[in-house]
């Protein structure tokens, strides 16, 4: 048996109900939670001698905003996954599950005594989108922490130093949020004349990143064998 497929095995017998998906792909476990058993299962995940995971790699915010929605179509694009999307005719396939709330937190985990690693996932609903700190398990969600309220705007209960880490300190709104314009706000200049730092409506205008043009490249041409030059 493979350390994830036992990993699976030990998450299903300790956690029981408690578990809301357990999946497995590319060899990665992911454990999604209802985000009020969070805290606990995080303790017994750290202190358990069956999972051991004793240290917090990364937490992360997830928007689910137009999730599976392609902006343009494709030829070879899958339904999932990276290029998440297709058009056909007029129509957008949606294939996400959009019933779910908008926003997620992900959390990795690493045992190093045991060499296992877990995903942790709990969506997040409300506005704005509120979740237990992790800063009493693992003190290293310190700043990935913040950092996700910084780029998401997910509020951390019980984070004592929750402020941005990444934008300014008068920065508005939340530049991970896929509702956020990509040009931004508002743009920035020293001015020498006034000797400081002066912040202006934003000038440039918005650029949609479509491809307009698809030229023939050479590189991706199947290769043409001597004797079919002729026909």
């Amino acid at each position: 048996m493979s350390t994830s497929d036992q990993l699976v095995v030990n998450l299903q017998t300790v956690f029981g109900d408690t578990i809301k998906s357990l999946t497995v792909a590319h060899g990665e476990v992911t454990l999604e939670l209802d985000k009020h058993t969070l805290r606990r299962v995080a303790m017994q995940l750290r202190d358990d001698p069956l999972f051991h995971f004793e240290q917090l790699i990364d937490v992360c915010g997830v928007d689910y905003l137009n999730y599976g929605l392609a902006e343009w179509s494709t030829d070879n694009a899958t339904a999932t996954g990276f290029e998440r999307g297709v058009q056909q005719g007029e129509e957008r396939i949606q294939v996400a599950n959009l019933d779910r709330p908008r926003f997620a937190a992900v959390y990795h985990l690493l045992s190093i005594s045991l060499n296992q690693r877990l995903r942790l996932k709990v969506f997040l609903d409300g506005e704005p989108p509120m979740v237990d700190s992790l800063i009493s398990v693992w003190p290293s969600a310190n700043w990935f922490e913040r950092e996700a309220f910084d780029l998401y705007g997910i509020l951390f209960n019980g984070h004592e130093d929750l402020r941005r880490i990444l934008t300014d300190y008068g920065f508005i709104g939340h530049p991970f949020r896929k509702d956020f314009p990509l040009i931004g706000t508002v743009e920035m200049r020293y001015d020498a004349s006034e000797k400081r730092v002066i912040y202006e409506p934003v000038s440039i205008t918005p650029r949609t990143l479509v491809p307009k043009v698809i030229r023939r490249d050479n590189r991706y041409v199947e290769p043409v064998l001597a004797g079919d030059k002729h026909g």
